[in-house]
């Protein structure tokens, strides 16, 4: 049984919780989060998604996510998605979102790391990912025009593709 804390309009937690798979609260979000992580040939590393997954079955998707447990912080979810999905250790402490989103039902935090990581010393297939892979922007691209990756906005996939080396929307050079 996965538990989540809930929060209200503004972020802040609300004190309760809800179990996974309940129906959400009126006025109550929960926290998801996003790890992307980029090697140093500005590809993305890739993940596909169990068959038996309730969302996104066989799909291909951004290196890790989930929901943040009960308890938690955005950051020590991201770090335990990471080692759950792909067996990737990361330390992400002291680092802020790169990005947040709101979404229907929740809050995204989305963080990038820029790391190298052998596809053969991942721990992969588990019971949540069955592959991993490198992909180049294009390739991603083309993935989700062939309905093969979760249908993310391309433009965000863009804009993780700008953001992997600095905070914040406004290039610097």
């Amino acid at each position: 049984m996965e538990l989540w804390d809930l929060y209200d309009k503004h972020r802040t937690l609300t004190n309760q919780t809800m179990t996974r798979g309940d129906a959400m609260l009126k006025d109550t979000y929960h926290l998801v989060i996003h790890v992307v992580i980029f090697n140093s040939k500005n590809q993305m590393l890739i993940q596909k998604r169990q068959g038996n997954k309730i969302g996104a079955p066989d799909m291909w998707d951004i290196s890790a996510g989930g929901s943040v447990t009960a308890g938690e912080t955005s950051q020590q979810g991201a770090m335990r998605e990471t080692e759950e999905e792909l067996g990737l250790i990361i330390d992400l402490h002291n680092q802020r979102p790169h990005l947040s989103i709101t979404f229907e039902r929740g809050y995204d935090d989305i963080y990038i790391v820029n790391r190298e990581a052998d596809l053969e010393t991942l721990a992969v297939p588990n019971e949540e990912v069955s592959d991993a892979a490198w992909a180049s922007i294009e390739e991603i691209y083309q993935m989700i025009d062939d309905k093969a990756f979760i249908s993310y906005r391309k433009s965000l996939i863009q804009l993780l593709f700008h953001m992997r080396y600095q905070y914040g929307a406004v290039k610097r050079d």
